[in-house]
C-alpha cells in the first residue's frame, strides 16, 4: 500500500507517514517500480494505532515511542 492510501485509511496526512518513516517508527516493506514506498497494510495500521495511542493517550515523545517499538 502506498503512503497516500495508508494516510487516508488512518485519517492522517501523508506527511505524517513520511515523518514516522524518517524517524524510524514505521518501516516501509519495499518500493514500487516507480520508487514509491510500499507498506504492509495490516502491519502499518497496527503500528500507527500504537503510535497514536502512545502519543495521544500516554503523551509519550517520539524518542520514548522509538524505544517501545
Amino acid at each position: 500500500m502506498k503512503i497516500g492510501e495508508l494516510a487516508r485509511r488512518f485519517s492522517v496526512l501523508p506527511s505524517t507517514i513520511h515523518f514516522y518513516t524518517q524517524e524510524g517508527l514505521l518501516k516501509a516493506d519495499g518500493h514500487s517500480r516507480g520508487g514509491y514506498r510500499l507498506y504492509n497494510p495490516d502491519r502499518a495500521l497496527e503500528t500507527l494505532k500504537k503510535i497514536d495511542y502512545w502519543q495521544n493517550k500516554k503523551r509519550l515523545t517520539i524518542a520514548e515511542i522509538k524505544k517501545l517499538l
